[in-house]
Parts: structure tokens; C-alpha cells; sequence
């Protein structure tokens, strides 16, 4: 197996964060379904686990929410296989979590949108 290189800003594509539009559920969902493998989005910049969390947050309650689902959405395409999630440090408590597409699993012409539902 060869070795990856480093993924670099550059060759990602921002879609969400604290100044950035935002990604919801189905976006990720549909971005998942289109992306050839090896192809890299950047699902959320910040710190997870703190800008997740009510009391500690400095999103909305309505940005949190969907940062909640997209992260949920994130780790049960892991799961079932269609991503690999990284994190790069892009600062004191910043990082950039990445999913970075893999082959699709399963026959050719697999419907991956209810690979995708049927996790939920």
C-alpha cells in the first residue's frame, strides 16, 4: 500500500465553519454520494467537542444542532465504509476535520443514498 501524502488547505474544499456557509446533513450526504474516491471536504473548522456544546459554544444553538448532525452524518459514513475522518491542526485549538471519500463498498451501482439512510 503506498503512502499518502500530507493533505494540504489547498487541496480541500471549506464548506463549513465559524465564518463560513454552512453544510448540513444533506449536503454532506450528497457530497458523499458524487465524490470519487480520494476527493477531500472539509466538514467543519474549529474545535468539535467544544463548539458542539452548548455551554461553551461560540455558534448558535441552531449551528450547533446542525454541526451535531453533520458530524453524526460524518461518523455513520465512516462506518459504513464510504469515508475515512482525519483532523489537521491548523492552530492553538483549531483543527480541520476532513472526510476524504473511499471506493464505494458493495456492487457496482450500490444506491449509496440508502446505504446512507439506512444507518440513521
Amino acid at each position: 500500500m503506498g503512502r499518502l501524502s500530507p493533505i494540504t488547505e489547498a487541496e480541500v474544499v471549506p464548506i463549513h465553519g465559524l465564518n463560513g456557509p454552512g453544510l448540513d446533513e444533506v449536503g454532506l450526504c450528497a457530497w458523499i454520494a458524487q465524490a470519487e474516491p480520494g476527493e477531500t471536504l472539509v466538514y467543519h473548522r474549529g474545535f468539535l467537542a467544544v463548539d458542539a456544546t452548548s455551554v461553551v459554544s461560540r455558534l448558535s444553538s441552531e449551528q450547533q444542532r446542525s454541526l451535531q448532525q453533520v458530524a453524526a452524518a460524518a461518523m455513520r459514513a465512516a462506518d459504513q465504509g464510504l469515508v475515512h475522518l482525519v483532523q489537521t491542526r491548523l492552530g492553538p485549538d483549531e483543527f480541520a476535520y476532513i472526510a476524504i471519500a473511499r471506493p464505494r463498498p458493495g456492487p457496482p451501482g450500490a444506491p449509496l443514498s440508502m446505504r446512507l439512510l439506512e444507518a440513521a
